[in-house]
């Protein structure tokens, strides 16, 4: 079923509007101790969700008044001077908290939302699905689906593993201990879930005995957050029966406080608009239960590290650091253009014989012809009406063109209604995907890998995605409308906005060489990293190689390295530029490398790694292969989604092809061929924290 949207499609799209920016609305001075209110737990006032919001003042000798009612006594004064307090009762829509001094005032306008949501995502959709139960929360009703608060604890045992812990002041035989800056202290784990934003969230921190309280933090918390992001990318309409993990003992044996969404999860919905507001509610609620933080660190692979790149670069604040696992640059750009290239070529060569494995894989990029299987076999169904539907939705309230033209349809891009738009004739989300002028094999043709024969008739017979995703004659073109919001809205990560100032460390899982159904090959780390070179420069930009049998290694180095490199930043007082401190505070020892063996450290690449390197240690074990769209000539950032299109040059092709040849050569390609020395329809430079309306 459509989402049904308050404004028409063409309306809320040019209704976009960037968030603010400001902390406070006005300020005075009194003397040399300027007088100012800010929102701790959320950076932006305006985008405030709850009845809460953590309030830090910048003097002490001040009255304080929430909407005219004095709520001085919730503050306490802090070590540095300031207030700290947490500000209830706020009442959706506008809030004035106003801080008044004897010559003075300060006044911070807080504009609260439903802790339900939405917040800056648009308008919610429906129906939607609740699967509280999945964590052992009460039965919820849709379509807000919450529940009630719930907290528990765990415990490590000294056999290595999470146990469930009854009561927290028994201390159990078996129990191990952590270690948190230097000192010692039971490994119990408090376990919080509920929801908010219709999904189910948890946070896990190590537990000191008493309640958390946002002005006295637990003592065994060492003031960090890591925020873990899940995989996939599937469409909605249900709240998911699993977030990211939070019981994870790297993290939580060294102090560190771990949350995740079931909405940060790619395979619950595949918006990163949707996560990052989940990410921005969650991480808020979290500063108004334990206190300030000092740094947040996003954590996950594949589609994990989608959310990251998206949400750094987009939504930039929400994650101070990133470390990205199994990486890919966006999900509903460049990847399912390759979704569907694969899907074409899939078909093609089904129908198609002659061409031998070797020339597959010549065309396709990849190490393995097998690698778009598995992007065929993976996540072609995300891009049919019903097959991807999670089994949460009941079949009578799915899809069918004849019996219930107006039920939930799974696809991908329906998770995206709000940002894309809908196409009126089809009544179907506006298509952002193309594959017009695109020469698929053009590489394998200049390579010799193929035949001039097998080029032209691969190009005119490969064809495109219909409507409702099944391979057709005609190529796919894009909706002007869908391209214009993917690259307003930085859907495909252009790397210009908070990328720029954000510390990467991008920890490539390597499968490039295993045959079978893979799809995280190591060319994604390159395309993220040209995108960051286009943009300024990568320099802050880190990637590690590894195997899985040896993530456990990778995992610890990279955690440590980010720590070091965000208090480096933190403690850098100088007047540089951010974007100079997060590369001058680099830790000196953190460069390129790879893991060769189960060592604490990397090997480093003399140089560093490129998409083009052949030489050096970590070339030589973790070699680096193409992908379908490279293959066909486009650039490395493959930052356009459609290309501009430029007459046939029969002489820049390293073979004569015949007329016949060239008359089907121009039949494929009517309009032209793809020049990417141009930029691409509709391309335009993003901005940062778009709202789509609530």
């Amino acid at each position: 079923m459509q989402v049904k949207l308050a404004l028409g499609a063409t309306a809320l799209l040019a209704s976009l509007v960037s968030a603010p920016a400001a902390m406070a609305g006005s300020s005075a001075s009194s003397g040399s101790s300027r007088l100012t209110v800010t929102s701790v737990s959320n950076p932006h006032p305006d985008l405030v969700s709850g009845d809460q919001v953590l309030v830090r003042v910048s003097r002490s000798d001040v009255r304080v008044t929430r909407d005219g009612a004095d709520v001085t006594s919730v503050f306490a004064r802090q070590p540095d001077g300031t207030l700290l307090g947490l500000v209830t009762g706020l009442h959706d829509g506008r809030n004035d908290i106003v801080a008044r001094g004897a010559r003075d005032r300060a006044d911070l306008v807080v504009t609260d939302h439903p802790g339900t949501g939405p917040v800056f995502s648009g308008p919610q959709q429906e129906p939607f699905y609740c699967q509280t139960t999945a964590f052992g929360l009460a039965a919820a009703v849709p379509p807000l689906c919450s529940a009630p608060t719930q907290v528990g604890y765990e415990y490590m045992s000294t056999s290595g593993s999470f146990k469930p812990l009854a009561d927290p002041a028994v201390t159990p035989g078996d129990l191990a201990q952590a270690t948190v800056n230097g000192k010692s202290v039971p490994y119990i784990i408090r376990l919080e879930q509920g929801t908010i934003d219709r999904a189910v969230y948890q946070i896990a921190a190590l537990y000191d005995g008493s309640n958390p309280q946002p002005l006295r933090p637990d003592t065994s918390w060492n003031r960090r957050l890591i925020y873990t992001f899940g995989y996939g990318c599937n469409s909605g309409y249900h709240q998911g029966a699993n977030t990211a993990g939070v019981l994870n003992d790297l993290f939580l044996r060294q102090g560190y406080a771990v949350a995740s969404s079931s909405l940060n999860v790619l395979n619950n919905n595949c918006d990163i608009v949707l996560s990052a507001e989940a990410a921005m509610m969650l991480k808020e609620h979290f500063i108004d239960t334990y206190g300030p933080v000092v740094h947040t660190i996003g954590w996950g692979g594949s589609g994990g590290s989608i959310q990251q790149y998206g949400i750094a670069d987009a939504y930039p604040g929400l994650l101070d650091g990133i470390i990205p696992a199994a990486s890919f640059p966006n999900a509903n750009g460049t990847m399912f253009d390759v979704v569907s290239d694969c899907v074409l070529m899939d078909n093609y060569f089904a129908t198609h014989p002659g061409y031998t494995l070797a020339q597959e894989t010549a065309i396709a990029g990849f190490g393995y012809y097998s690698s778009c299987q598995s992007w065929d076999a993976s996540f072609h169904p995300g891009l049919e009406p019903t097959a991807s539907c999670d089994a949460s939705i009941p079949a009578s309230a799915r899809w069918n063109a004849t019996t219930n033209p107006d039920g939930v349809r799974c696809e991908v891009a329906e998770q995206m209604v709000n940002e894309l738009g809908v196409d009126k004739q089809t009544g179907f989300v506006d298509n952002y995907l193309d594959n017009v002028g695109v020469q698929y094999g053009l590489a394998a043709l200049r390579s010799g890998a193929i035949t001039a024969e097998q080029f032209v008739d691969l190009n005119a017979g490969i064809g495109g995605l219909n409507t409702l995703g099944a391979p057709a004659p005609q190529r796919e073109t894009a909706s002007p409308q869908a391209l214009r919001a993917m690259y307003q809205g930085d859907l495909n990560v252009s790397a210009t906005l908070g990328l720029e100032t954000t510390p990467v460390i991008d920890e490539r899982d390597y499968v490039d060489q295993i045959p079978g159904l893979n799809i995280h090959t190591a060319s994604w780390s390159y395309v993220t990293r040209q995108r960051m070179t286009e943009a300024g420069d990568a320099a802050n930009q880190v990637i590690i190689d590894d195997t899985q049998a040896l993530a456990p290694q990778a995992n610890a180095y990279n955690l440590a390295q980010m720590e070091q490199w965000l208090d480096n930043i933190e403690a850098d007082t100088g007047h540089r530029s951010l974007h100079e401190k997060v590369a001058a505070d680099k830790p000196a020892n953190l460069v390129d490398g790879c893991f060769l063996t189960a060592t604490s450290t990397p090997v480093p690449q003399p140089g560093g790694l490129s998409f083009t390197g052949t030489s050096g240690p970590c070339p030589a074990a973790y070699p680096v292969y193409s992908n379908p769209r490279l293959v066909a000539g486009q650039p490395l950032d493959i930052a356009s989604l459609k290309c501009a299109l430029t007459a046939i040059n029969f002489a820049a092709y390293p073979v004569t092809f015949t007329a016949d040849q060239r008359a089907r050569l121009r039949a494929a390609f009517p309009h032209g061929v793809c020049d990417y020395a141009v930029p691409g329809p509709q391309q335009a430079q993003p901005r940062a924290w778009l709202s789509y309306g609530d």
